[in-house]
């Protein structure tokens, strides 16, 4: 997905970076067809193992930084880049909130108006806008809201996080 946005504003001609977009799209629901198989394969099957969840989260926010970080080159706008690395940003603050609740013993959070799916719910719907909005050049500012979306959305999910955690807190475990 981080390769198609990028490519999409290198190609030639309007076709391939409308494909590009597209192919942005279609690569992140196939992130999360992957991630939900992993974990079915892992719970249904029963192969956990202890470093399961570790395995399974690392390679996340790796692919959080890859996709959204190159959505911010997509835009081909001013501050397009630093918005993209702020999301970036955003999307790890998120998971770190989750896995501080684990961490002080009140467990993990996956609530939030923009966590991992809803994000790429936003990305991938901006990605199909994009494509339709290329032929009138407008697709650069299509991903430039979806990244300030993302943006806000991640920060609010951070603080309903912390809020709800700081509540967990003052209660026994």
């Amino acid at each position: 997905a981080g390769a198609c946005w990028l490519g999409s504003r290198r190609c030639p001609d309007q076709a391939g970076d409308i494909a590009l977009l597209i192919g942005a799209a279609v690569c992140i629901q196939l992130r999360l067809l992957c991630n939900l198989l992993d974990g079915m394969v892992a719970v249904e099957g029963g192969l956990r193992s202890p470093t399961g969840e570790l395995w399974n989260d690392v390679p996340d926010r790796f692919a959080d930084v890859l996709i959204l970080v190159p959505v911010g080159y997509a835009t081909g706008v001013a501050w397009g880049p630093e918005l993209g690395w702020v999301a970036g940003m955003a999307a790890l603050l998120t998971a770190y909130q989750r896995w501080l609740g684990a961490g002080v013993g009140r467990g993990q959070d996956f609530g939030g108006p923009l966590a991992k799916p809803q994000r790429m719910a936003v990305l991938t719907v901006a990605g199909l806008v994009g494509a339709a909005a290329r032929p009138w050049q407008h697709d650069g500012q299509v991903l430039f809201a979806a990244l300030g979306l993302i943006v806000l959305g991640a920060l609010l999910t951070v603080a309903l996080r912390l809020r709800r955690l700081a509540r967990r807190m003052g209660t026994p475990p």
